[in-house]
């Protein structure tokens, strides 16, 4: 069964994925070289923030998209699971009871 698509919030600006990371990508180099002024460094990381939310937010719509086939049926029918969007890595420290990072070193 075809899950309802998930509905962009009215705040979210309209720009790709894409676009944001390499804007993104162009602010980190900026503030890495060190040579911006105060006030445009903390506009440029202000900006930045921004961008990562926009990111994290679109990554987040894309992956309630996503339904996992498990099996077709004798039907020809789909049997689906939702996606889960949890890191490996996440979902190891939650089975574990604490931070798997720590176990890995």
């Amino acid at each position: 069964m075809a899950k309802k698509k998930p509905e962009k919030k009215a705040n979210e600006p309209d720009i790709r994925l894409e676009d944001a990371m390499n804007e993104l990508q162009e602010i980190v180099g900026s503030l890495e070289s060190g040579q911006e002024p105060l006030d445009d460094s903390l506009a440029k990381f202000e900006r930045g923030m921004e961008l990562l939310r926009v990111c994290h937010g679109q990554l987040e719509h894309a992956a309630q998209r996503i339904e996992i086939v498990t099996r077709v049926d004798a039907n020809g029918n789909f049997q689906t699971k939702d996606f889960d969007g949890a890191s490996t890595l996440d979902r190891t420290a939650d089975v574990a009871g604490g931070d798997a990072r720590s176990k890995l070193f």
